[in-house]
């Protein structure tokens, strides 16, 4: 069983096919944080950061850059 929140709250995404189409169309991290706080799991947009290029529960969490933010500043 999932033990973090962020896990928990893939989990659900992977089983969840409205709430995948809802997180496609987020922009930013924070977007899909509130998601995830809306279903009760505390997920910040920085843990989702945190996770980029990792799979979990069959998601693959992936960081897009956009242009003026700063290199570096979660990995």
């Amino acid at each position: 069983m999932p033990s973090t929140a962020v896990q928990q709250f893939l989990l659900h995404l992977s089983r969840d096919p409205l709430l995948q189409v809802k997180v496609q169309a987020a922009i930013t991290a924070d977007e899909v944080a509130m998601l995830a706080q809306e279903l009760g799991y505390a997920v910040s947009g920085s843990d989702l950061l945190l996770l980029d290029g990792q799979h979990e529960a069959g998601i693959r969490v992936t960081r897009v850059d956009h242009p003026g933010e700063y290199p570096g500043r979660y990995y």
